[in-house]
């Protein structure tokens, strides 16, 4: 699928036209990381963003969810642009997850799961029953329920993963971005997060999108992949289409073979001897 089919996709409500993105105070071209993007994010399914390092995936993630302004273009939420949005409005609407957050510490993790509940909080409507009700939905959904007095600093890494993500989920938003929400965990906490952010979209209709290095877990976890290089994005769609041996050697230097998955069937990658082209 080319980037401006994806952007007339129907089901897309979340979509950036055009979109150009880079740090600091200069707006030269030379400072940008991402050029002229088009992209539509599929509805209630989960995206996720791949790349070789420093191909500008995270700052996709970020200038999709108005944490930095584009240099051009826009990203449009049911067909309003983003940045005209008041924040706490926007904040009822989408949710983010940064790389490696840190809590304060001494906090619990109902104590910062309640975070969550601030965008929905006003000086005429401040906590309620309905919201210590979300609080308590969310720490079930992870199941933290029985953790829920703990300080967050003294959870295990895969703990400390689903807390955040309870606050996420505090948030009620439709969209949820996840930038690499598993970094630092091992194989088996890597595949537990990644388990509940599918269950959030499967039983919880939310839109996911996240960024994650690791290709066999997004190809396994994902229903439509977008693969990016140097900035651009050059490929995207279900993972059978976009994981490819040729992309592979393309976009990552990598030769592998891409195998079916035994228990998914979708593509799993082998890597070779001899692994850089």
């Amino acid at each position: 699928m080319n980037a401006m089919d994806a952007v007339n996709t129907p089901a897309a409500r979340l979509v950036a036209r055009g979109l150009s993105l880079g740090y600091g105070t200069t707006r030269g071209a030379d400072a940008l990381v991402n050029r002229d993007v088009n992209l539509a994010i599929p509805d209630r399914q989960v995206t996720t963003i791949i790349g070789a390092n420093g191909c500008g995936k995270s700052t996709l993630l970020r200038g999709l969810a108005r944490l930095m302004a584009p240099a051009a273009g826009a990203v449009t939420l049911d067909g309003v642009d983003i940045a005209g949005l008041p924040a706490k409005r926007l904040a009822t609407k989408v949710s983010m997850l940064p790389q490696s957050p840190i809590a304060p510490a001494g906090v619990s993790v109902r104590e910062l799961v309640s975070r969550g509940r601030h965008p929905h909080q006003s000086w005429l409507r401040q906590w309620s029953a309905s919201h210590s009700a979300a609080v308590d939905r969310a720490l079930a959904l992870t199941g933290l329920s029985e953790l829920a007095d703990r300080p967050v600093d003294t959870l295990s890494g895969g703990q400390r993963q689903r807390a955040w993500i309870s606050l996420v989920l505090a948030q009620d938003t439709d969209i949820v971005f996840l930038d690499e929400p598993t970094t630092y965990l091992d194989l088996a906490y890597s595949v537990e997060v990644l388990e509940l952010v599918r269950r959030l979209n499967r039983e919880q209709d939310k839109t996911v999108v996240m960024v994650l290095h690791d290709l066999n877990l997004a190809a396994r976890y994902s229903d439509n992949l977008v693969l990016m290089r140097e900035g651009a994005i050059v490929a995207q769609g279900p993972p059978a289409d976009v994981i490819s041996e040729h992309t592979l050697r393309e976009v990552f230097g990598l030769h592998a073979r891409v195998v079916d998955d035994p228990v998914t069937g979708g593509p799993l990658i082998v890597p070779e001897a001899g692994v850089r082209v």
